[in-house]
């Protein structure tokens, strides 16, 4: 096999390295600037939605092209064998599982992402203080899940760590770099502090 997983730092690219990192999956790391599709010559060739991450995975017999984090995270731990970081589907909480995968990216980082856009990344005449401001508030009330799920639990399903956390830790980390500090609340605060030291999180954020 051959893993190549296009980057940028605090991106959502985070998640599948996070998750290499875990199952120490050898690979090869892409590191760009944000964004890729500008910044680094070639890369709609690779990815033409030019967004990021892009996960290349490479046999004898198969090329296989990523373009969803969370996807990614669940095709690592399907094809590779991360059954310690993946819930079993005659599990009880299977579908618990499934639904924080998609979840973590559809419900909870995408208002994130109108908040980044508005207030960093478009050019300052472009900037909308007000959208940035309802996508917060929207964030946050989707992030009440999280809370509730949380309550008398270490970990958001099957009772261990599993890629639903790394997943929506993701978006954590994203509000904290986006300074939306209310993101956490008792129980988000109290998962936050053990799941952000994990070794293997703390190696990705750094690349």
């Amino acid at each position: 096999m051959s893993i190549q997983l296009y980057h940028c730092k605090g991106s959502r690219s985070v998640r599948p390295l996070w998750t290499l990192k875990e199952m120490q999956l050898d690979h090869e790391l892409i590191t760009m600037e944000f964004p890729p599709r500008y910044s680094y010559a070639g890369y709609k060739e690779i990815n033409p939605l030019g967004t990021v991450p892009c996960l290349v995975d490479s046999t004898d017999d198969r090329k296989v092209v990523m373009t969803e984090s969370s996807g990614m995270c669940q095709y690592l731990v399907d094809c590779y064998g991360g059954d310690a970081l993946a819930v079993d589907r005659q599990h009880p909480e299977y579908g618990d599982y499934l639904n924080w995968l998609h979840r973590s990216d559809a419900t909870l980082t995408f208002p994130q992402t109108l908040v980044l856009r508005y207030t960093i990344l478009e050019p300052e005449e472009k900037r909308n203080p007000q959208v940035a401001e309802d996508y917060r508030k929207w964030f946050l009330a989707r992030m009440r899940c999280v809370e509730t799920a949380l309550q008398d639990k270490m970990y958001l399903c099957a009772e261990r760590f599993t890629i639903a956390d790394v997943t929506v830790a993701f978006a954590i980390h994203l509000a904290l770099s986006l300074n939306i500090d209310e993101v956490l609340t008792p129980n988000v605060e109290r998962y936050w502090s053990h799941i952000s030291a994990r070794p293997a999180y703390q190696a990705a954020i750094v690349e």
